[in-house]
């Protein structure tokens, strides 16, 4: 089914982020995976490409394009070479990260740190999430304290996507006890800040190439130039970014799932199974036919959020609706074509194995698919 999401100045960045993926990503991706954690040069191999300013103004080393069809098509690029766990990396800046410099940050913030992130030569992470505290942000005990001169930071934060290489982190905490609404600012720790750690890298369940980690905030003085936007509205804030955090997600899970299926339906023309192909079986045609139905249908819904959200219309219950069925569908499907793969699925030199627990974080992370079922069920019952 075609597609009328995108134009020809899309489809000729297409082109790029296609021949990008193949010279920098492809030849490494094995040696990133069985290191836990993509080589810095990726990111200054995107810099150079321009693939880390999109959005970002000119003026701050961007492409001055605030137009969120690039993001996805890079991002479905990724997914397309199977390089699903780079996508944080890369992505993980232009879809989450940036927009909190782009909206907030002072103009002599954007100087200090956009130049440098958007070449590559920092790096940046997002710290929401504690041991505690995940998809209810209201959980956060993370405190920064006011100090004659900034403030001082202290609290531990998990799962952090990019936490071991990162320069730079936002870190969400909290600078009013009393206010659980809106009691939350964003601060920008800098890795040479005293007092801030960062532990262990965290074992995960796919994503190999992903680094993901815990980091710890012990006294850290944090001037109050490294404040983020106004002190209290970051509860605002992050609710703000959310959305676009979740149709990236929604891509990556689309895009996933279009690959794979792809990659099945020709596993299944080349597998003989009592003296035929596997494809001729009724049932494995059944399989498929139900399988790319609901392919198009999480294609076509995506494609409709992206176009909102750059048209400024998407809604945080459309963000959380797209999220959660997408995500559950690319697990469903992710779990039947290895099934069609038979023993051989079970086996990881076959992509569909890395495909499966890869998949597994895709209804957790952004929201997990409860948290965004409230949230549409709040909205449907206000």
């Amino acid at each position: 089914m075609k597609r009328e999401l995108y134009d020809t100045d899309h489809e000729d960045f297409r082109a790029m982020a296609r021949a990008f993926v193949a010279k920098e990503v492809n030849p490494h991706l094995a040696a990133w995976e069985a290191a836990g954690q993509v080589d810095r040069s990726l990111f200054r191999a995107a810099g150079a490409a321009g693939l880390l300013g999109l959005g970002v103004e000119e003026e701050y080393g961007g492409s001055g394009v605030d137009d969120f069809r690039y993001n996805a098509v890079l991002n479905e690029e990724l997914c397309r070479a199977g390089a699903t766990s780079v996508v944080m990396n890369i992505n993980g800046f232009t879809d989450l990260i940036a927009p909190y410099f782009r909206e907030l940050a002072a103009p002599e913030q954007k100087a200090r740190w956009l130049p440098r992130l958007a070449d590559g030569s920092l790096v940046a992470a997002i710290a929401m999430t504690e041991p505690g505290a995940g998809s209810d942000l209201r959980g956060i005990r993370t405190r920064a304290e006011r100090t004659a001169d900034g403030y001082v930071l202290n609290g531990t934060k998990t799962f952090i996507s990019n936490g071991i290489l990162a320069d730079l982190v936002i870190v969400v905490a909290r600078t009013d006890a009393e206010d659980g609404q809106e009691g939350l600012s964003l601060f920008v720790v800098e890795q040479d800040m005293p007092g801030f750690e960062r532990g262990r890298k965290l074992d995960k369940l796919g994503l190999s190439a992903q680094d993901t980690a815990e980091l710890s905030f012990t006294d850290v003085p944090v001037p109050a130039a490294n404040l983020l936007g106004e002190e209290g509205q970051g509860l605002a804030y992050l609710k703000r970014n959310l959305p676009q955090e979740r149709i990236s997600v929604t891509v990556t899970a689309a895009a996933t799932m279009r690959r794979v299926l792809d990659e099945t339906i020709a596993y299944t023309r080349d597998r003989i199974v009592f003296g035929r192909p596997l494809s001729e079986l009724q049932a494995t045609r059944f399989t498929l036919a139900e399988l790319a139905t609901e392919t198009e249908i999480a294609q076509t819904f995506t494609d409709r959020c992206v176009a909102a959200l750059v048209a400024g219309r998407l809604t945080a219950t459309e963000a959380a609706m797209a999220k959660w069925w997408v995500t559950e569908r690319q697990q469903h499907l992710v779990t039947r074509c290895l099934q069609l793969h038979g023993g051989y699925g079970y086996m990881t030199e076959y992509p569909i194995a890395r495909d499966f627990v890869d998949t597994r974080a895709s209804t957790l992370f952004a929201g997990t698919t409860e948290i965004m079922k409230e949230i549409i069920g709040k909205s449907l019952l206000r």
